[in-house]
């Protein structure tokens, strides 16, 4: 079944999270945000479940072998890092000047 309307999510790429469970959780530890998958409700997370691709030698890659690379995890799995708190943290959105601005809720912060 479709979803009626499109997911709206607090975290966007370049954000600094912390992974609160999984085999790759630390939650004292901010990572990066590589891409944001919607459609998917995943996201990819620097140094966060790294997988091997074992890739056939090709045009691009004459040598072939072993790849590491992260694969996407779940976004409910990863919570915005709060700098001032140093802690993960959850989001408010607030409407200012027409424009929407994400504010922490354990500090105040703009994000």
């Amino acid at each position: 079944m479709k979803d009626r309307f499109k997911a709206k999510f607090n975290i966007r790429k370049g954000d600094n999270v912390v992974v609160i469970s999984g085999d790759d959780k630390d939650v004292t530890k901010p990572r990066i945000v590589k891409q944001v998958l919607v459609e998917e409700k995943k996201v990819i997370v620097e140094g966060v479940n790294i997988i091997t691709k074992h890739t056939k030698p090709s045009a691009q890659n004459t040598q072939g072998g072993i790849v590491k690379k992260e694969a996407p995890i779940q976004i409910s799995n990863v919570m915005l890092w709060d700098a001032k708190a140093k802690a993960g943290t959850k989001v408010k959105r607030v409407r200012e000047n027409g424009k929407t601005v994400r504010i922490s809720k354990k500090s105040g912060e703009k994000i």
